[in-house]
């Protein structure tokens, strides 16, 4: 499916489609929609990345806790044959786990009561060139999972780097559907997690660094036929935005700003893809995500604020239509791509009103709280007081004030950017604890040097225009090429920060919260920890067979809470390591800033499984065993 194809689909489209939606609405759907909700409060589950449409990744369990988390022992692992990097958890759906993989996106279904044993795989076919075009690593960031109603069985949902969403019967692994929703020969890559909401499949898009146009489409779950596409850049008809947008906030702009933001017709090579994770208010029946970068990176090519590209949206889950659209950096020159987690709370603000709220941990090195109905701006803190390229965001109009210092220009290599490109944050998920109303938060402490170049676009072709070298913050040892990240406890309130600890590499994956006073994160070395979430004491590490770049997660089965985590190292910051690159600028400066990876772990991919004390499915031996 060609871009020229998607943009005409839109172009004829939208109005049709955005009715036909409205049309559909069944008794049915918000049965399997309610279902989902229902499956997110048994502690059991692990139904969704996030692991339930706040993307608070808190789980209630707390069989593990502060006093015993010291005898967490393995209990049992999985390969999964693959190298690369292993972004994002499995899921847990009662007695089954489904298992994913980096490219080529093959896809295991297990039994926990015998997790040695494989019920069902799918190895998709795929076009070997995806692999060219991809920007950071074949990373995949996992699976998504439909209940099932009376029309169609539950399913598991992938993604797969050549552009294909796909469809698996949850019980045997057939294909239910099989979609194109991205054209590698113009770039268009897809590592996202889908996302289901009621009868729909939420899909991004990847490849802004090739300069494709970015886009979110949702599909039918039960035929896999476009329900409605929306762009991040262009005509508002293609970007698809409310009656009402942004008019508690007419400041943010409003309307034909997708066209007039962009010199001629650059928005049609302009970026904005989203490959990062979604949130979902069931009750406000909105959907939240950013869109990422603009293309290329050298700002000189691309005059304007380059909008919709760096935002914040939150649209209506039926129709798609944007609500409100925050734009977090206008006219980005640094790479800042604003694809990172939601998590979605409930708290009081400073003046004591109850508020729902969405706060964002951005790349560019701010946490955004914004009320997530009206995208109103509560606060914008930074996330170390090393972020040099803002002084403050202006909280009246949201914009921020920036040092023209760390600005970036041609003929001219500027120094000591913080954050990176990297950012100090990129695509982990991260934490809220609804007890402690603390926001647990796995960071880069990255900083860089800038110098862009011309270039022009050629599709399928990288289309960046920079040179990067990234080293660590001001934090870390430079010298050593270590001390790159942080782990950070959170308030959104009152913008402080509870406890902080550095960490020898950037937390890459994210955090996870239990109820247990526990945070446990993986890092690029290799290590699986769990910290006090009252302090940040260190209670507990493991080693793990590769580093670990994906997030942990948590369920019970048989009275016992178990607690897992992806390892294989790779991913944007391993990719020196992965393809065995030399140069501090390669891998879009990666490689510099992770010199010292290398010496610290090497490359494997699989699941390791703990309990406390081991125990787990073979604690009985004659489970698995030949019988005559």
């Amino acid at each position: 499916m060609r871009e020229k194809k998607l943009s005409r689909l839109t172009k004829t489209g939208s109005a049709a489609l955005v009715s036909s939606v409205i049309g559909m609405m069944t008794v049915g759907v918000a049965f399997a929609n309610d279902k989902l909700v229902e499956l997110q409060k048994d502690e059991a589950n692990w139904v969704m990345q996030g692991k339930n449409y706040s993307a608070d990744h808190y789980s209630s369990s707390k069989q593990i806790n502060k006093k015993n988390v010291s005898k967490l022992a393995p209990s049992w692992t999985f390969s999964t044959g693959v190298l690369s990097g292993h972004e994002g958890a499995p899921l847990v759906i009662g007695d089954m786990m489904y298992i994913h993989s980096p490219f080529p996106n093959n896809t295991f279904a297990i039994n926990l009561k015998d997790p040695g044993t494989i019920v069902w795989e799918h190895k998709p076919k795929q076009d070997p060139a995806a692999r060219a075009v991809a920007c950071c690593d074949v990373v995949n960031r996992g699976l998504a999972y439909w209940p099932g109603d009376d029309k169609t069985p539950a399913m598991i949902l992938k993604s797969q780097l050549d552009g294909h969403v796909v469809a698996l019967n949850a019980e045997t692994g057939a294909v239910h559907w099989q979609v194109e929703n991205g054209d590698i020969s113009v770039g268009q890559t897809q590592t996202q997690a889908p996302f289901v909401v009621k009868d729909l499949v939420i899909q991004g898009s990847s490849g802004a660094e090739l300069g494709v146009r970015g886009y979110v489409t949702a599909f039918d779950i039960h035929t896999g036929e476009m329900v409605w596409r929306w762009y991040a850049t262009g005509p508002d008809d293609e970007i698809g935005l409310a009656k009402d947008f942004n008019s508690a906030n007419p400041h943010y702009g409003q309307k034909d700003l997708g066209l007039k933001t962009w010199e001629d017709e650059a928005w049609k090579i302009g970026g904005g893809t989203n490959w990062g994770w979604y949130a979902y208010d069931p009750d406000l029946e909105m959907f939240y995500y950013g869109s990422g970068n603009p293309a290329p990176w050298n700002e000189t090519m691309r005059p304007g604020d380059n909008k919709w590209t760096m935002t914040i949206w939150g649209r209506d889950a039926d129709t798609g239509l944007a609500k409100f659209g925050y734009q977090k950096t206008p006219h980005d020159e640094w790479d800042y791509a604003g694809v990172n987690v939601m998590m979605l709370s409930e708290q009081k603000d400073k003046s004591g009103k109850m508020r729902k709220l969405l706060t964002h941990p951005d790349r560019n090195g701010i946490i955004y709280t914004l009320d997530r109905e009206t995208g109103d701006l509560v606060s914008a803190d930074k996330m170390d007081d090393t972020a040099n390229w803002v002084k403050k965001v202006d909280l009246e109009t949201g914009l921020p004030i920036r040092d023209p210092e760390f600005s970036t220009r041609m003929g001219h290599r500027s120094r000591d950017i913080c954050p990176s490109a990297m950012g100090f944050h990129n695509q982990g998920m991260d934490s809220y604890d609804p007890e402690r109303q603390l926001f647990y938060l796995g960071l880069n402490h990255l900083c860089m040097d800038w110098e862009p170049f011309m270039l022009p676009y050629r599709a399928g072709q990288f289309f960046v225009g920079a040179n990067v070298w990234s080293y660590p913050g001001p934090k870390g040892d430079r010298q050593r090429g270590i001390g790159s990240g942080q782990v950070k406890a959170y308030n959104a309130i009152t913008g402080e920060f509870a406890w902080e600890k550095m960490e020898k590499f950037s937390i890459w994956g994210g955090t996870m919260a239990t109820a247990g006073g526990l945070v446990f994160y993986g890092t690029l070395d290799g290590f699986i920890k769990a910290r006090d979430a009252d302090n940040g004491d260190l209670l507990w590490k493991f080693k793990l067979p590769s580093g670990a770049i994906g997030h942990p997660m948590t369920y019970t089965h048989d009275g016992i809470q178990y607690v897992a985590i992806n390892y294989g190292v790779g991913g944007w910051p391993a990719v020196g390591l992965v393809f065995d690159l030399n140069d501090p600028s390669a891998g879009l400066g990666a490689v510099g800033a992770f010199k010292e990876l290398a010496r610290n772990t090497q490359m494997g991919g699989g699941l390791m499984v703990f309990a406390l004390d081991g125990k787990g499915p073979y604690d009985d031996l004659s489970v698995g065993e030949y019988e005559m």
